[in-house]
């Protein structure tokens, strides 16, 4: 299945505790269906201490399911939905991504 969310975009969260909160995506998950998103759903874990680190309560950025998030429009940045259209004929024709919400064109 193609990938309608990837590594280093801007995601909006659009449910749970950080509803409305903006991010960008560290790494996804796409077996699990999820990603991890840079200062959202932050949880806290307890580390025990090792040579190269210190042990204690730290904070780190839980993985949420990916129908949670949308994308940020490329022309307003407002939250949308992700589609396919096929630019091209024949051998030249390749699949890309667009915003349902301007119909612009998400990747080159």
């Amino acid at each position: 299945m193609a990938a309608k969310i990837r590594k280093g975009e801007t995601v909006s969260m659009r449910t749970g505790r950080d509803k409305g909160r903006r991010g960008e995506v560290i790494e996804v998950r796409p077996s699990e269906s999820r990603a991890l998103v840079r200062g959202i759903n932050m949880v806290k874990r307890h580390q025990k201490q090792t040579a190269a680190q210190e042990g204690g309560i730290i904070s780190k950025e839980g993985t949420i399911h990916l129908s949670n998030l949308a994308l940020a429009d490329p022309k307003d940045g407002k939250p949308t939905r992700v589609g396919f259209k096929f630019l091209g004929e024949g051998v030249t024709r390749r699949k890309v991504r667009i915003a349902k919400r301007s119909g612009d064109q998400i990747d080159g």
